[in-house]
């Protein structure tokens, strides 16, 4: 999507529409009571109508505004005034851009970057703007007949700064959500994909054509002989029930200091996941697929640092393979060996993405990382303890937990701490290895990540399960993105292009 800045006057914005924002008991914006002057008062006319009734995200379309050059209006209603937050904001630029859509909007001019939104900065609000409208034009077309009268998305978003708003700020959130929608997109259309299409050998490839424009930028993928080589036994056990051969995706890109420890970002990329030997139920099973989301937003997001050129060391580490039951196959009882040489009795073969991941994460020990953030569609148990709004973190270190706790506020990408006491350890006890794969029901996301937490001992980590905010299921399904614009606040905080 392209975006501008307009800094003109309202009243002669030659544009296909202006969205204005109007507040309960119509009261209008500043924006909007601006082209209500130059109309004549047509607006605040119409409104008592009362065809908008304080509801946030009503809109109402208005053509030939008397005084005005935009083919048309927009007004949304944005309820009280005084209760406009991130939340609300959210739904407002959802039910603006859905309706931009049910018109076949190609171009739009919006104001909406001048609501006082609480918590909000300016350089945020047109951020915010900018990723919903990018991400609004989101279609999953790949498996799909093209329809003949399909409407085209929008294309064009004019981002109105007015004379006392820095036009420097408006153009910084242009540059940044269009990185960050374009990398949410990306992990949005690779969870879309079906497992047939989008195996472990796919994703290496979508990943390696990051580095074909980039000279800081490359890719390695580590087969499974180079695997077995280092001693993955862990993440080569989970392969071992599917036909399609596991890789391991490391992209790098060099943008700081030589020397300079990196960010490295850590991704689950089981590309189908039907629980091995100790198999799922069948209903729902088609949103296995999803279960690479925690992969597709490292490949995502290592999309948006390699765009923006930030001035950062940043690694992104994808440990790919389907769990599928085969004669093979991990076996409940069987015992690996992983890379760190601890062993790992495999009481439920459906908790396999961290034995992908621990073989991972002791790779990640070669890069000296100044920290590791590993994300991952880990466990039901997340949801049930925090529903599908925020995503769970878990780490090892208070300042790091501190800054992803700030960064997902401020992009609107939520994480909920959970605790990693010692408390849970026990739990992974096994009496025939160092450590069991489960650890029974109780706080079942937490001694998750204590399983990871055993092979992170020696950097500073932080663990995000994503299961219940990767997708969205339902007569919605599908991918969300998240939590790219998450890890991409908290790089640009790191480097200074974002304050805090």
């Amino acid at each position: 999507m392209d975006f501008s800045v307009n800094t003109g006057a309202l009243a002669t914005s030659d544009t296909a529409c202006l969205i204005l924002g109007v507040f309960e008991q119509h009261k209008l914006s500043a924006a909007a009571q601006v082209v209500d002057d130059a109309s004549g008062g047509h607006l605040g006319k119409l409104l008592q109508s009362g065809d908008l009734n304080g509801d946030a995200g009503q809109t109402l379309v208005l053509h030939g505004v008397p005084g005005l050059v935009a083919n048309r209006v927009m007004l949304v209603d944005c309820g009280k005034a005084e209760e406009l937050d991130r939340r609300v904001f959210d739904k407002v630029l959802k039910a603006v851009f859905a309706r931009c859509a049910e018109l076949g909007l190609t171009q739009a001019t919006s104001t909406l970057a001048e609501l006082p939104v609480a918590g909000m900065s300016f350089y945020q609000r047109q951020r915010a703007v900018a990723q919903a409208a990018a991400q609004s034009a989101y279609r999953y077309e790949h498996t799909k007949a093209k329809k003949p009268n399909a409407r085209a998305p929008l294309a064009e978003l004019a981002l109105w700064v007015s004379p006392d708003a820095s036009q420097a700020a408006a153009e910084q959130a242009a540059v940044h959500g269009r990185a960050i929608a374009a990398g949410a997109n990306l992990a949005r259309d690779l969870g879309n994909l079906p497992g047939n299409i989008c195996t472990p050998s796919y994703l290496a490839e979508q990943a390696g054509g990051l580095a074909d424009s980039a000279d800081t930028f490359s890719v390695e993928v580590l087969d499974e002989a180079a695997m077995s080589e280092l001693g993955m036994g862990a993440l080569l056990s989970v392969a071992r029930g599917s036909r399609e051969p596991a890789k391991l995706i490391v992209m790098q890109h060099r943008g700081g200091q030589d020397g300079e420890k990196p960010v490295v970002l850590v991704g689950k990329g089981l590309t189908f996941d039907a629980g091995g030997i100790s198999i799922k139920s069948a209903a729902e099973m088609d949103e296995m697929k999803y279960d690479m989301c925690g992969g597709a937003a490292v490949i995502g997001a290592m999309q948006a640092v390699r765009d923006l050129k930030l001035p950062l060391n940043v690694i992104g580490v994808v440990p790919a393979s389907e769990n599928l039951p085969d004669g093979a196959a991990n076996k409940p009882g069987d015992i690996v060996t992983s890379m760190s040489g601890q062993t790992i009795e495999i009481l439920n073969t459906d908790a396999e993405g961290r034995l992908i991941l621990c073989d991972a994460l002791t790779y990640c020990e070669r890069f000296e990382p100044d920290v590791v953030i590993d994300m991952a569609t880990l466990t039901g148990a997340v949801i049930v303890a925090l529903g599908r709004h925020p995503s769970g973190l878990l780490a090892n270190d208070d300042a790091l937990a501190e800054a992803l706790l700030a960064a997902g506020d401020a992009a609107g990408d939520r994480l909920w701490r959970l605790p990693l006491w010692k408390d849970y350890d026990s739990q992974l006890d096994s009496n025939f290895a160092d450590m069991a794969n489960i650890g029974g029901r109780d706080g079942g996301a937490i001694t998750a990540a204590a399983f990871l937490a055993k092979f992170t001992k020696k950097f500073t980590w932080a663990h995000l399960d994503i299961a219940g905010t990767a997708w969205i299921t339902g007569k919605e399904k599908g991918a969300t993105g998240r939590p790219v614009p998450l890890l991409l606040e908290y790089l640009l905080r790191r480097c200074g292009q974002v304050s805090e």
